[in-house]
């Protein structure tokens, strides 16, 4: 079995070019969304989000590009890495808010 092809698009979340693409599925396959609608998302942009929100929260209020360009959580991270170049692979860690919730 060969190895799986890297696909090489444009974030739908921070519209940076050229960058690996995942598919990130906008309410998780966890809370019902294995057929709902996804988005093309840059690894660092994807471990961002689940770093940031619980899967409840991604399906109950952010299940959108446009709801998730609107939340402030985010909102500091996207205006960061859209100067970051294509290349650029980022570490994330947990919000210390999701961190409180884990308990």
């Amino acid at each position: 079995m060969g190895k799986k092809r890297k696909e090489i698009g444009t974030c739908e979340l921070c519209l940076r070019e050229d960058v690996e693409i995942t598919v990130h599925h906008l309410t998780p396959k966890e809370m019902g969304g294995t057929f709902l609608p996804t988005a093309n998302l840059c690894i660092p942009c994807h471990k961002q989000i689940h770093a940031l929100y619980t899967n409840v929260e991604l399906a109950a209020r952010l299940n959108k590009i446009e709801l998730l360009w609107q939340d402030d959580k985010i909102g500091k991270y996207l205006k960061w890495i859209k100067k970051q170049p294509s290349s650029k692979l980022t570490k994330s860690r947990k919000s210390n808010e999701r961190k409180l919730k884990g308990r």
